[in-house]
């Protein structure tokens, strides 16, 4: 079979199977590279409090390393441009963030972020959002996908930036923030229990990576996928080493004046002394 094995068109046909089978076991490699997602950002570095202005550009995709650090920005609430996003949990009981449009002073093209100002219990109309210059903190979290609801309800059903976007008619960063301090002129506090709302608050995220089982189970496959390119090879080349033999044979069976079939037959009941004896020839 080695003789075989080492024609040109076999390890020709190896050496792409061999190139087949990298492929695949670099796509398994990759598979499983994604099945588990990095670890967010220590606290060390989310819970110091960064310029806004300095940590995101407007227009650029909130990332995984950036999303989740404490921020900083001065400006203004942008008046009428307040809405509800419900079915927010807070100490256990479902309600209402309470989010407005703050227009970030340095910010490129006068963009603008959404502030999750406080949580309410109701669907009731808010009070204003302060006016004048403001200085907050909070947590930068990156937008939630938008949620398809009925016309004419009172709240949104996701914080969406993109469908706030619309809403509001500004440009926007791609993220948003929960306050945890709102400040106005000579130290004022004008946080959410100035304005008789909770305080949200979003803890950081836990450091232990995630699994996705689905990725490990396709990096699996690729590694059968490449054994299989290989052992497809291997059926290939024993499929003509056989088929050699038996012409080898026939040939031999040919020459002796013999009928190959019956000494094919022959061979097989010497194989397998349980199959029946072949018929004798009838006189």
């Amino acid at each position: 079979m080695l003789k075989t094995a080492l024609k040109p068109r076999w390890i020709l046909a190896l050496v792409g199977a061999l190139v087949v089978a990298t492929g695949f076991v670099l796509l398994s490699q990759w598979q499983f590279n994604r099945s588990q997602t990095e670890a967010p950002p220590p606290p060390s570095t989310t819970e110091r409090v960064v310029p806004l202005v300095d940590h995101l550009e407007p227009g650029v995709d909130l990332m995984a390393v950036d999303a989740d650090q404490m921020v900083s920005a001065t400006g203004s609430f942008l008046p009428g441009k307040q809405i509800l996003v419900k079915n927010r949990v807070e100490d256990s009981k479902t309600g209402y963030w309470v989010v407005a449009a703050f227009k970030v002073d340095g910010a490129p093209g006068g963009n603008t972020i959404p502030v999750v100002r406080g949580w309410q219990g109701n669907d009731a109309t808010p009070a204003p959002a302060p006016t004048g210059t403001v200085e907050l903190t909070g947590r930068l979290l990156p937008t939630e996908a938008p949620i398809a609801q009925d016309a004419g309800q009172r709240a949104y059903a996701s914080l969406s930036v993109a469908e706030l976007i619309n809403v509001w008619d500004v440009p926007a960063y791609s993220g948003f923030i929960t306050a945890t301090t709102v400040t106005g002129a000579g130290g004022t506090d004008l946080s959410a229990a100035a304005s008789n709302l909770v305080p949200v608050d979003v803890d950081p995220q836990p450091q232990e990576r995630q699994i996705n089982w689905l990725n490990i189970f396709y990096g699996i496959e690729w590694v059968v996928f490449a054994g299989f390119a290989v052992f497809l090879w291997y059926r290939l080349v024993a499929d003509e080493f056989r088929k050699s033999q038996e012409d080898i044979a026939d040939a031999a069976a040919l020459a002796a004046g013999l009928d190959p079939a019956i000494v094919y037959q022959r061979q097989i009941n010497l194989e397998n002394p349980t199959l029946e004896p072949e018929p004798k020839d009838q006189l």
